[in-house]
Formats: structure tokens, sequence, C-alpha cells
């Protein structure tokens, strides 16, 4: 015999017929017809080629084949039953899995904070986190093994991946030393920091990235410090080492005594920051619940000065 031939709801009537010991008071029970039941009940001896039940004037019971099936059809639709209440947990987002991945600065704030007011509503969701950088992540998605990703143009100046949402069209901002030169001012010129030590990380795309926008600005960039983490990045500047970019969605996260950000002016670089998600998660429910956290943070760094307008963002104050 198949499995899939054991159809629930003849077991259903199964059970109900032989707890009630009447065809006719499993039909009021089950909302059928007494006609309704019998014809259940003779499907499934068929599919199970035995009797289940001694018909009588009083009544029916069931078999002895009937007495052993019914425990096993109890306890399929016990299983059946609890994997209807997971589905329902899942679509309730009273439990499950949210598989994200982001790039490093995006970790800083923007996700931090959206993952805190996820957690708020949805504790029963786990959230899995995953840092890289964006051409780590987008194939991870693409593999199924993440369901939404946060993506940039830092390196590549468009993404190609399907269900982009937009989050924020960030800044990059140069980080002094706080004592430079340039440091009083609101806005710096690319091309006035055209001598200085560039600290970069020792990646090619990333030393190509920095050089694209240099090269923009009239000049090609010296990176003899290759550091790849921020907090060292930010530790070499306060000690007057050299300058590096900072992504404005990190401003708020990387404020450290002996540095300040500063906006750069006009055709100052920007990026698109992106949330991807994937194929097999546009419908899922932690998924849309997310995204909506991620929408109002990112409005929210929008309107804190961090991002749009980002010269006072982090360091001193402003002059």
């Amino acid at each position: 015999m198949r499995a899939e031939a054991l159809d629930p709801v003849l077991l259903r009537t199964f059970v109900s017929v032989a707890d009630l010991g009447s065809f006719t008071a499993a039909a009021a029970a089950e909302g059928y017809t007494q006609s309704a039941v019998s014809r259940q009940i003779a499907a499934l001896e068929d599919v199970c080629g035995v009797e289940l039940f001694a018909r009588g004037a009083r009544g029916v019971r069931p078999t002895p084949a009937g007495e052993y099936l019914l425990p096993h059809a109890r306890a399929l639709l016990d299983r059946l039953a609890d994997t209807a209440r997971a589905l329902d947990g899942l679509r309730r987002l009273d439990t499950g899995t949210l598989r994200l991945g982001a790039f490093a600065t995006a970790n800083a704030a923007l996700v931090p904070r959206a993952l805190a007011r996820f957690r708020a509503r949805h504790p029963g969701v786990r959230p899995l986190l995953r840092e890289g950088t964006t051409e780590r992540l987008l194939p991870m998605l693409e593999a199924g093994d993440l369901d939404i990703a946060l993506v940039s143009t830092h390196k590549v100046p468009s993404i190609a991946a399907d269900d982009l949402v937009t989050l924020l069209d960030d800044a990059l901002l140069v980080a002094l030393p706080s004592g430079h030169r340039l440091a009083a001012r609101e806005r710096v010129p690319l091309a006035e920091l055209a001598d200085e030590p560039w600290i970069v990380a020792d990646d090619p795309a990333a030393i190509a990235a920095l050089h694209a926008r240099c090269e923009a600005a009239g000049f090609v960039p010296q990176t003899p410090l290759r550091v790849a983490e921020w907090i060292s990045k930010l530790g070499l500047v306060a000690e007057g080492f050299g300058v590096t970019l900072v992504p404005a969605v990190a401003a708020s996260a990387m404020a450290r005594d002996g540095v300040v950000l500063r906006a750069v002016t006009a055709g100052r670089p920007r990026r698109a920051v992106y949330a991807a998600v994937g194929r097999h998660a546009r419908r899922s429910p932690a998924v849309t619940a997310f995204l909506a956290h991620l929408r109002d943070v990112a409005a929210e760094l929008r309107s804190e000065g961090g991002p749009g307008d980002p010269a006072g963002a982090a360091g001193e104050p402003r002059p």
C-alpha cells in the first residue's frame, strides 16, 4: 500500500465512527450525511483491503483490523495537526528563522537597529546573520543560503539581482585626524587630499574603487597602508597616518577620539544600498516584516543627517 492512499479525511471519519460507535453519530459530529460517512468508510476499507467495522443492529464496532489501525490513524492525525500548527506559527511569525547577510558597515547601525525592532515584535523568530561583501553575498542568496542580503554599489557601478529594494543613497565621508588642516571645514574637496596617504583594504576591488573615485577628482591616491578592519583604519587616522573613506550609514557607530568625519564637496562619492530578496523568500512573512523595519531605520538614518547630510554625523561637532 502506498502511504499517500491513506486520505486524512477518511482516517478522521474512521476515528470518529470508532469513538462514537455509530455512522449516524459520526455524521452529525463531522458535518456529513450518514450516507457520506458510509461511503467514506467503504472507500477506506477498499484501500486497506479489509473490513474495519462490524455492522450490527445496535451500531458498529471496530474489527480486529480496525482496532489495529486505530492508534496509527490517531497518531497520523495528531502529526498532521502539529504540522498545521507549525505552519500557522510561521505565518504568524511565532517561530521560524530569518537568514540575513550584510556588508560590514551595514552591520554597524542599520542592521542592528532593524533586527532589534524585529526581535521586539517577533521574539520567536531566530535571526541568522552572515557578514560579507556584496560579491560574496549575492551568490549565497542565489543558492538559497540566505533569505535577504544587504548589498551596495561600493565596488561595482550596478548590481545584477532580482527583487532589489532600495534602502538609501549612502554618501562616503572622509575620515581625517582631528588636527588635520581641513578638519575645521564643513565639506572637504577630494582634490585637496591628493597628497595624503590613503588607508584602504588590501583587496583589489576596494583599491580599484578608491582609485576610480580619486582619479575622477584628478589624482591617483597613495595607498601605503592596507588594512581591512574599520577599528584599525580609524586608529591609524587618529594617529595621523592617513585618511580614509567611511560610509555615512555607519558614521553614528564610528565616532572616536582623534577622528572627524567630513562630507566631500560637489561630486562627492556615493553608493546605493539595497536589500536583495531571494527568489525562494519572496513570500516569506519574516522577510516581509524585516524589510519594513529596514525601510523605517534607513529613513531614520537619512533624517538623522547620516547618509543625507553627513558632515556632522560623527566625530567632532561641525564648526
